[in-house]
């Protein structure tokens, strides 16, 4: 396992991370099988494991936290807030009022008294950055988040947050957590020139694009991955992006067989070999599933490699723009963009 900065921070994290997305009942994880794939991640020198409030309503934070119960300080623990929890208005979103109230239920729900790294799910337009860095900073000032960072904000908005706090003397965002792999490279022409920008660490979810190249999705064959089950129009073959990304796909494929690589070597030494990304944060739904992730451990791709990548996917382009999740309101609400 490699070991990286960080970005300013100082703490050292694992350039794999776990992802706990699928604890409980979206991936129908159950604790015993939780507890079995945190040892076996912790073991192989993973020492980052990020999670969130909203993952399986809180069952995600409550599975960790008993699976890591007693080796709590070898642990970079991550979890994230904003996103709604139940039907009530003030339930989410980055107000102090909410912020305070989800950090207090997540570190119940894990059984600590402080989180390392508290991220803000996604941008949340209708909060002021001095609201949410004056609460985020009184927090970290009461001892229970060492450090706080966004997730897949707008490269504009990581620039303004930065400039919202030294305007404002508070405390800044020092990660972002963007979506990123072969098949979706936009953050590569505006967040990633401005994370290395700010020196932020970039910890990306979603390096295997949602199973598309995991090697389990080929032409030919019938798709039966976990997440096409409940996201059947992500892999829907007659919609023109996705016909797109298996065509990449299969010629990714021969990339990785000329290269003596598998399908998951290739899209995780793919993101960790952009010296923006600090870990790429893998999400096992089983044992198996992250023994084959964890074979990508060290896997350093060769310049060779990397240019063929770009003649099948050119950097900064994303093959599926309508999943991103940084769009600007703008794009897709025609109000916000007429007088």
């Amino acid at each position: 396992m490699q070991y990286r900065t960080l970005g300013h921070t100082g703490v050292q994290v694992s350039s794999l991370a776990l992802g706990a997305m699928n604890f409980g009942a979206i991936g129908r994880t159950t604790q015993a099988e939780a507890t079995a794939i945190v040892d076996a991640a912790l073991d192989a020198g993973i020492n980052l494991i990020d999670t969130a409030d909203m993952y399986s309503d809180g069952e995600s934070e409550e599975m960790v936290g008993k699976a890591i119960a007693g080796r709590r300080d070898d642990i970079v623990l991550a979890t994230k807030a904003t996103m709604p929890l139940g039907d009530e208005r003030n339930h989410r979103g980055s107000s102090r009022r909410w912020l305070v109230t989800a950090l207090d239920d997540s570190l119940r729900r894990l059984g600590v008294d402080h989180v390392d790294l508290y991220q803000m799910h996604r941008w949340d337009p209708t909060t002021s950055d001095e609201e949410t860095l004056s609460a985020l900073t009184d927090l970290q000032r009461a001892g229970k988040i060492r450090y706080f960072g966004s997730s897949t904000f707008p490269a504009h908005r990581i620039v303004q947050a930065q400039w919202a706090a030294r305007e404002h003397h508070l405390g800044r965002y020092v990660t972002e957590q963007p979506s990123y792999s072969i098949l979706q490279r936009g953050i590569e022409s505006h967040v990633l020139p401005v994370t290395e920008q700010y020196g932020l660490g970039v910890l990306v979810w979603s390096p295997l694009a949602s199973g598309w190249l995991s090697g389990a999705v080929r032409a030919g064959r019938e798709i039966t991955t976990s997440r096409s089950t409940f996201m059947p129009q992500r892999f829907d073959l007659t919609v023109p992006a996705n016909r797109a990304r298996l065509d990449a796909v299969e010629q990714l494929a021969q990339v990785a067989d000329d290269a003596g690589l598998t399908m998951i070597q290739l899209a995780l030494g793919f993101v960790t070999a952009h010296p923006a990304v600090t870990s790429a944060l893998i999400g096992p739904r089983t044992l198996d599933h992250l023994h084959m992730q964890l074979a990508a451990a060290d896997t350093v791709l060769s310049a060779d490699v990397l240019d063929a990548i770009d003649a099948v996917v050119a950097p900064g382009t994303d093959l599926a723009a309508h999943e991103k999740f940084d769009t600007p309101p703008a794009l897709l609400d025609p109000a916000l963009r007429r007088r």
